[in-house]
């Protein structure tokens, strides 16, 4: 469960300062479609978090218990820095021409691939007793970011404080990030 509520957590902590919800948020305004984009976005969230989770369990066996908790303390303090970036309008993908469930699943999927989530739930699910807990929890963590953004639209979604929802976030990673470095050596 510890895995499961962690990946809960942090998946809607590190996608509040994200650019995924902000692009369901412009699909969903664009296509008057924000269930559409969702179930896209829960597609292509679970799938992101099960290849994370599988390449921590390719790697848990070869690192000591410590050695986990180090790996999950560096996927936190790096989710920490690269969430306090500002970011970009993500592109609006107008010009896919694939119909618009696959230009949201396939969208949202890549602007995932290897985002600082990914990575926590591969540390997560590399140091669980029920690894791919990790994968469930980052995937509705950060879905409900992501439908919130969705329904709530472009306009209203721009409106947030996002430079506070970020400095916070990133803080706050930042700071979990380096009391499980000083646990996993032991200094704490």
């Amino acid at each position: 469960m510890d895995a499961l509520m962690a990946a809960l957590v942090l998946g809607a902590i590190t996608q509040a300062g994200d650019r995924t919800p902000w692009l369901a948020a412009i699909l969903a305004d664009r296509w008057r479609m924000p269930a559409l984009v969702v179930a896209a976005a829960a597609v292509a969230l679970a799938a992101n978090y099960a290849i994370g989770v599988a390449a921590g369990l390719a790697v848990a066996p070869l690192l000591t218990p410590e050695a986990r908790l180090l790996l999950l303390a560096l996927a936190l303090l790096l989710a920490g820095l690269g969430t306090g970036w500002r970011h970009r309008r993500p592109d609006d993908l107008a010009g896919w021409r694939i119909g618009r469930l696959a230009t949201a699943l396939l969208g949202l999927f890549v602007m995932v691939l290897g985002d600082r989530m990914q990575f926590v739930a591969a540390a997560l699910g590399a140091r669980s007793v029920l690894p791919w807990a990790a994968a469930v929890g980052a995937t509705i963590g950060a879905l409900a970011v992501v439908a919130t953004a969705a329904a709530m639209g472009e306009a209203a979604w721009q409106r947030l404080p996002h430079r506070a929802i970020r400095l916070g976030s990133a803080a706050v990673l930042t700071v979990a990030g380096v009391i499980t470095g000083l646990t996993a050596v032991s200094l704490i």
